[in-house]
């Protein structure tokens, strides 16, 4: 893994018309909204141009777009393991209505129908941190909730399924590090710099 004198930064991407709903939203190219747009560039301010000797993101349209308005464009390249979760038949639902037909469903335990496992979601982050291994410098990974939590969870070495424990908002700015040779979570869920909804 990275030096313990390195962080690994983690920016989810702002609002989109389905996160306003509760949709799970993992394949669907939704865009940010006007108020995502705002988030993003205030997480650009945020983050002031800081250097990242890697910046990743995932290839979907609402965390490509906050990469540009963050600032990071140029910089950034794509990793396909970094989208969110496969959803699969549960795209686009909400948990109230997944809930009507199978009450205790959560997707940190049972995952989708037709699409990822916990472990699956798990093995992708898991790659994710691999490739960290070789860079010398922080680094910055633009996404998405569930995958950030479930790439906390395993920064941690715990199972995929803690990132249950993990919330995320909108263009929140999280970074995990080290405490001498310990992985830590140094800022979790940092939203101080967005703009009033």
């Amino acid at each position: 893994m990275p030096s313990p004198h390195h962080a690994v930064w983690l920016c989810r991407h702002g609002e989109t018309p389905w996160t306003v709903l509760g949709r799970h939203t993992g394949r669907t190219d939704v865009p940010l909204t006007a108020q995502g747009q705002r988030q993003a560039e205030a997480l650009g301010q945020r983050l002031a141009c800081r250097p990242f000797s890697l910046v990743l993101t995932s290839p979907l349209a609402r965390a490509r777009t906050t990469c540009q308005l963050a600032g990071y464009e140029s910089a950034a390249q794509g990793d396909v393991d970094l989208q969110e979760w496969d959803y699969g038949a549960y795209e686009g639902m909400t948990t109230r209505e997944i809930r009507i037909e199978h009450p205790a469903w959560t997707i940190w335990t049972d995952g989708a129908p037709l699409g990822e496992s916990p472990t699956e979601v798990g093995r992708r982050a898991d790659r994710v941190l691999a490739r960290l291994q070789a860079i010398d410098g922080d680094v910055a990974l633009f996404a998405h909730d569930h995958l950030l939590r479930v790439l906390a969870a395993r920064w941690l070495g715990l199972r995929p399924s803690a990132g249950a424990l993990f919330a995320l908002d909108t263009a929140s700015l999280s970074v995990l590090g080290y405490e001498r040779e310990q992985r830590v979570v140094h800022h979790w869920n940092e939203i101080c710099h967005l703009p009033e909804a």
